[in-house]
């Protein structure tokens, strides 16, 4: 399964048995439920689904593990491993590659002090490049969460990072 790292290692506390459960309730998890409902639903509570929660789903559900493992790691959207609160996708596709993705990416990395496929210490970030957001017309472009920001350079990546800081705080 998938690894995301933090940066100097950290991250939040493992979910106990107790709050797996409640929430497993809640989403009632049984015998006949859809599998990817209640993984996106343990997912949403709790920003990734570890390795016991997929181990609960699997005993109620009635489902062996190794399906659900399949199941989590054909589908993108699902993290085994927790992640920052905001992903950062950088493109590196063709025009952003000739307009300056990699000064992106570096720009990026030296900001957040993480490499790609890392989360922030803060758990605020994670970092990951992709081939391509279909936004040539903004290259160089990323995305962080569901918000496209373009033809970018090292200071309004920078205004862009202080603003999602400033929010947070």
């Amino acid at each position: 399964m998938e690894k995301a790292r933090t940066a100097q290692g950290g991250g939040p506390p493992k979910p106990s048995v107790e709050e797996i459960d409640g929430l497993l309730d809640r989403l009632a998890v049984a015998p006949g439920c859809n599998l990817i409902e209640a993984l996106q639903g343990v997912q949403a509570r709790l920003g990734y689904l570890p390795r016991e929660a997929l181990s609960a789903i699997s005993r109620r559900a009635r489902i062996p593990l190794s399906r659900i493992c399949g199941v989590v790691t054909f589908y993108a959207q699902f993290y085994t491993e927790p992640r920052g609160r905001h992903t950062i996708r950088c493109c590196r596709g063709t025009a952003c590659h000739v307009k300056g993705a990699q000064r992106v990416i570096a720009t990026l990395e030296r900001e957040l002090g993480i490499s790609e496929g890392e989360t922030t210490p803060d758990m605020l970030f994670y970092l990951e490049t992709v081939a391509c957001l279909g936004t040539c017309f903004l290259a160089p472009a990323m995305m962080i969460d569901d918000q496209y920001y373009g033809v970018l350079t090292p200071q309004k990546i920078e205004r862009i990072l202080r603003s999602y800081r400033t929010e947070a705080r």
